[in-house]
């Protein structure tokens, strides 16, 4: 069991502000197994931290419209942007870029018995999907997000 395992090593990195427009250093999240159950609720632990998936259709963002930003539940960093998002049709919210590159990580996923791309918060390591490469232009690419690894912060700005 892995409720006492060590958090990974902290490290400075170099993250996107998608609210300020800036990149910026910061320290990565790093906790216990324990205080990521004392923080998230049940479902977020599970996907976030355990590498589970929402069922399609049931998420809070699949069909969300709100103009702004998708953060990371369990860190806040700031991961997809409601202008890069679009409808996949799978039950899942969707975007064809993160807000940066730096703000996310890829690993090899072999699980299930077939090959897939796992997407990962850089800042704390929280499972967010996986991306696809049967997405539209101008990428080619298709994020798929769970909505529970995911907060939204709505952009207040009003256009003139």
């Amino acid at each position: 069991m892995d409720h006492h395992k060590s958090p990974r090593e902290e490290r400075d990195i170099k993250i996107f502000d998608a609210l300020t427009g800036d990149s910026k250093t910061v320290k990565t999240v790093n906790k216990t197994a324990e205080e990521w159950v004392e923080q998230l609720d049940d479902e977020q632990y599970r996907v976030a931290r355990k590498k589970g998936t929402e069922r399609a259709f049931t998420g809070k963002y699949w069909d969300y419209k709100t103009d702004g930003v998708y953060s990371c539940v369990c860190c806040g960093t700031h991961l997809f942007q409601s202008q890069a998002k679009f409808d996949s049709g799978t039950g899942w919210p969707s975007f064809w870029e993160p807000v940066a590159e730096d703000n996310i990580d890829t690993e090899d996923d072999n699980s299930y018995f077939v090959h897939r791309t796992e997407v990962l918060c850089r800042r704390c390591g929280a499972h967010l999907g996986h991306v696809f490469e049967d997405g539209p232009p101008p990428t080619g690419l298709r994020y798929c997000i769970n909505s529970v690894s995911l907060n939204f912060i709505e952009n207040k700005a009003k256009e003139g």
